[in-house]
């Protein structure tokens, strides 16, 4: 097998690198890690000619264009045109390359807004999705589509995860575009060294499922090599285990050893109030996976920020 991973230096690329290289690779598999400095997936030339190159079996396709709620409510239509182009172009190199397997990453937030909980596979297409990020999760969506179609057409193996809010080391960490955990391990590392108060934009109330990017990277070798459907399946921590913003800031203080003041930025939009996920269908396949608990990769997670800071919070 030789296995391409597009988005391959990013959160969950690296958690994959770091899973296989810690001993989950297996001796018939050869790895290729490949970001946006390698080819820009936007150009359909440029996608052919890295599919040329590496000649990939099975591909892993983690390369978007992503941000945080700020970031996606400014560019609803960039977040539309430069997906939409950057998975056309990687499963239709699939294709034409017959490569014999694809899993591409969704996100939650492609499900309808206005729905019932727990949110489950079968539901991803009947509404739309939340006005502030409709751009990305339509993108998103339409890999699902796409999945479907050249498995009618072609017999093709092409399938997808729905992870929830992941996190760990090699996040996007800018306070203003990142995904919300990210953004306040920063802002409480700020907060510390300027002994100021720490400032959680909106009400604290929202509620995640947040899944730490090392348990989704032994999810997604499962998925490559054990899961045959083309329905996409949700990668999650179970409902149970769902945290408000809150908790999730007092986690992160704790972490950190934050002593100072929480304020909550009511003026910030608090985006979803929750999107909580059943993750029935993984349980089914796998009773007995362990995810990390929140608090103990909340605490990796502050560890490699720190450790790494001059790099992290570019």
């Amino acid at each position: 097998k030789r296995i391409l991973v597009t988005g391959g230096t990013g959160l969950v690329g690296r958690a994959i690198e770091r899973v296989v290289a810690e001993g989950e690779g297996r001796p018939d598999e050869e790895w290729i890690f490949v970001s946006s400095r390698d080819a820009d997936l936007t150009s359909s030339s440029e996608t052919k000619a890295l599919f040329e190159r590496h000649k990939p079996t099975h591909v892993i396709h983690l390369a978007a264009m992503v941000g945080g709620l700020f970031k996606n409510i400014r560019s609803n239509l960039d977040f539309w045109r430069t997906n939409i182009h950057i998975n056309d172009n990687v499963l239709h190199s699939a294709h034409e390359f017959g490569v014999q397997k694809v899993v591409s990453c969704l996100s939650t937030c492609i499900f309808p807004d206005k729905t019932t909980y727990p949110i489950d596979e079968t539901m991803i297409h009947n509404g739309p999705p939340h006005s502030s990020n409709f751009g990305y999760s339509y993108a998103k969506r339409m890999i699902d589509v796409q999945n479907r179609g050249y498995s009618e057409q072609h017999g093709r193996r092409f399938t997808a995860v729905i992870p929830t809010n992941v996190f760990g080391p090699h996040d996007n960490f800018n306070i203003e575009d990142g995904h919300v955990l990210p953004g306040l391990i920063h802002k409480v590392y700020l907060a510390k060294q300027s002994g100021s108060a720490l400032t959680v934009w909106g009400t604290g109330k929202p509620r995640r499922q947040f899944i730490y990017s090392l348990d989704l990277a032994r999810l997604f070798l499962w998925v490559l090599r054990e899961y045959d459907e083309v329905e996409p399946i949700i990668l999650s921590v179970g409902e149970e285990d769902e945290v408000s913003i809150r908790e999730a800031a007092e986690a992160i203080a704790e972490a950190m050893e934050f002593r100072g003041e929480l304020v909550f930025d009511t003026t910030k939009s608090d985006g979803q109030f929750k999107k909580t996920a059943s993750n029935a269908k993984l349980r089914r396949y796998l009773p007995g996976f362990q995810f990390t608990p929140f608090r103990k990769a909340v605490k990796e997670t502050c560890a490699w920020f720190n450790a790494n800071y001059a790099n992290a919070r570019k």
